[in-house]
């Protein structure tokens, strides 16, 4: 899904503006540590996949011994060696215990594997056999270290790309539709906000020309009214009419404009 042609349902103000742009702040800064986080676990998650390869390649040398050793310890000690090996074991000395490792904040269950104690098999193979049963048992813990470590990379393996897919859609999801939306959103407001302030200067401007008009109406009206006032006092000083009076009064107006 592609946030390049949306916006949020939001009001055009500055208030909301501010609020927006700080999301868009957050949603950057996420994406950068959420790129990180992904680039971090990716290293990590080759690496763990050459130690894989590697692990499995050894696993099969170490099974091959084991399952060698097994066949020369029947062979020599006989095909009933089970029964004598389990009367000589009571508990098992390799053992393993799991734990968590962190790894940019994903947590990767790990397993290792130790020793308990040694195993009181002094007479296992007493008849016969005896050496070839310690190399056969020797063999098996080789390889059972070998898949307890490849079940810790294994299950390692899993969780890592699990994670790595989950913040991959995080990563996308920020850069192909947060992040985007936002910057609609701001672009919308800031177009909103400039048309509101240019009809505020167009309102603004035509009061502007009404007060003028107004005011030279009112001085016009004044002006004729201070006229009419000193057409009427000189029509009753010389005893004229005050169409007379009014008539001279701009005779000499003319008078002192061609003067000047």
């Amino acid at each position: 899904m592609s946030g390049s042609g949306q916006r949020l349902n939001v009001v055009p103000t500055v208030t909301v503006l501010g609020v927006v742009k700080a999301r868009l702040v957050g949603a950057t800064r996420g994406h950068a540590l959420l790129k990180k986080k992904s680039d971090a676990l990716t290293v990590q998650f080759r690496q763990i996949l050459k130690k894989i390869v590697s692990t499995k390649e050894s696993m099969g040398d170490k099974m091959k011994a084991s399952s060698f050793a097994l066949t020369e310890a029947k062979y020599v000690a006989g095909e009933n060696i089970k029964h004598t090996v389990l009367e000589n074991v009571q508990t098992a000395t390799l053992k393993v215990r799991s734990r968590q490792e962190n790894v940019a904040g994903v947590k990767l269950p790990k397993f290792d594997y130790f020793h308990e104690g040694e195993t009181k098999n002094d007479l296992t193979g007493l008849a016969r056999g005896g050496q070839q049963v310690q190399a056969c048992r020797a063999a098996y813990v080789k390889a059972i270290e070998v898949l307890v470590e490849l079940a810790s990379l294994q299950t390692s393996f899993m969780t890592l790309d699990t994670a790595i897919k989950t913040t991959n859609r995080r990563v996308n999801a920020l850069e192909n539709v947060v992040k985007p939306r936002l910057e609609n959103t701001i672009t919308y407001i800031k177009g909103e906000l400039d048309e509101l302030e240019r009809e505020d200067f167009f309102r603004l401007k035509k009061i502007q020309g009404f007060k003028k008009r107004e005011i030279e109406r009112q001085l016009a009206a004044a002006k004729q009214f201070a006229e009419g006032q000193v057409a009427e006092k000189v029509s009753l000083q010389k005893g004229i009419s005050l169409n007379s009076a009014q008539n001279m009064l701009s005779a000499s107006e003319k008078d002192e404009d061609i003067i000047f």
